[in-house]
């Protein structure tokens, strides 16, 4: 069961606590959360390897969410998609919410503290 809620999402800018990862990214959380995360937790979170937090990313069609992929994650778009169907198909995981715009995710994450 996730213990806190986290949302991420690349954003040049965006209401809320934010934390740089990298040039022209930012990981946004409600401000109520006081979750730090190194480049290597935000790895493991957007590829299913970590449990602990919830992730929530915009919908794939973004040019911000191939950015944050690549800037933020490591990994092509691509590599990502490829690397959650096998998750799904095995039943080993769920990739992160996906919302339609920055401002969905932002609302997304101010109305949600925890789960």
């Amino acid at each position: 069961m996730l213990s806190r809620f986290l949302a991420t999402v690349i954003l040049l800018a965006a209401a809320g606590t934010m934390m740089p990862v990298a040039a022209d990214i930012a990981v946004i959380v409600n401000p109520a959360n006081t979750t730090t995360l190194t480049t290597d937790e935000l790895t493991r979170l957007y590829t299913g390897r970590s449990s602990a937090l919830a992730a929530v990313n915009l919908a794939e069609s973004s040019p911000l969410r191939g950015q944050f992929d690549e800037k933020g994650v490591g990994r092509s778009s691509a590599q990502l998609k490829a690397h959650w169907s096998k998750l799904v198909f095995t039943g080993k995981g769920s990739p992160p919410l996906e919302l339609a715009s920055e401002a969905a995710v932002i609302e997304h994450v101010a109305k949600n503290l925890m789960l």
